[in-house]
C-alpha cells in the first residue's frame, strides 16, 4: 500500500502558478498535463487575478529575498560583460519587484499545489530554468517561450516565462499557505498511488 507517513516523500508538496502569459497563451492544459504525467498529485487549485498587496507579499516572503535577489541580479548582469542598473542590491530588487508586479497582476493566474516525491525539485526540473532562451528542450519554459534577459531588459519588464514553481521545502510551505486556505487544500488518494508508491506494486493482479 502507499505510505501513510507525512513525513514520506510522496507527501511533499510545491505552489506552481501558471502566469498571465501561460493563460493567454492556451497552454493550462500542456502545463497541467506534464505535471500529471510524471505521477505528481493536484491537491489545491484556483484562479484568481492578484492583487498588488498578494504579489508583494508573495515575493517578500523571505525576509532575505530583498537582497539575495539584487545580488544575484547584479552578478548576472557582471557576468555577460554588462552594467547593471545599480550597483546597490537593494535597489536593483526594487526595480525587478516594480516590474514582477505590473506582471503578475496584469491578467488571471491560476494557482495550484501539487503533491508528491520530491515535488519541489520534480517541479523545478520539469518548468526548466528562469530565463527561457537558455531553458533546456523538454522543459516547459524551454519549449514553449522564446523570451531572453535581453529583451526584457531592453523592454524594462520582466521576464515572460509562464510558470512559478516554489524553490525550496520551505518557500513551498510558505508560499502554499499565502495563497491557500487550509482547507482548500485537500487530502486525498488517486488509484494510481499504489502503483508509484506501494513498495510491491500491490493490487496490480
Amino acid at each position: 500500500m502507499p505510505h501513510s507517513s507525512k513525513s514520506h516523500p510522496s507527501h511533499e508538496r510545491t505552489l506552481v502558478i501558471i502566469k498571465p502569459d501561460g493563460i493567454q497563451r492556451s497552454l493550462i492544459n500542456e502545463i497541467i498535463k506534464r505535471h500529471e504525467q510524471i505521477g505528481l498529485k493536484l491537491v489545491g487549485i484556483k484562479m484568481l487575478v492578484p492583487t498588488t498587496e498578494l504579489i508583494e507579499k508573495h515575493y517578500t516572503l523571505d525576509p532575505e529575498w530583498y537582497m539575495k535577489t539584487g545580488l544575484k541580479s547584479i552578478k548576472s548582469y557582471t557576468d555577460k560583460g554588462l552594467t547593471p542598473p545599480h550597483t546597490d542590491p537593494l535597489k536593483v530588487t526594487a526595480i525587478i519587484l516594480k516590474n514582477l508586479v505590473k506582471y503578475m497582476t496584469s491578467g488571471p493566474v491560476i494557482a495550484m499545489v501539487w503533491q508528491g516525491a520530491h515535488a519541489v525539485q520534480i517541479v523545478r526540473k520539469l518548468i526548466g530554468g528562469t530565463e527561457p532562451l537558455s531553458s533546456n528542450v523538454g522543459t516547459i519554459r524551454g519549449d514553449y517561450v522564446l523570451d531572453s534577459y535581453t529583451m526584457s531588459d531592453g523592454d524594462t519588464r520582466s521576464i515572460r516565462n509562464l510558470v512559478h514553481a516554489s524553490g525550496s521545502v520551505k518557500e513551498a510551505n510558505d508560499e502554499i499557505s499565502h495563497w491557500f486556505k487550509k482547507e482548500e487544500v485537500i487530502d486525498y488518494k488517486l488509484v494510481t498511488e499504489q502503483l508509484v508508491y506501494g513498495v510491491n506494486m500491490e493490487g496490480i493482479f
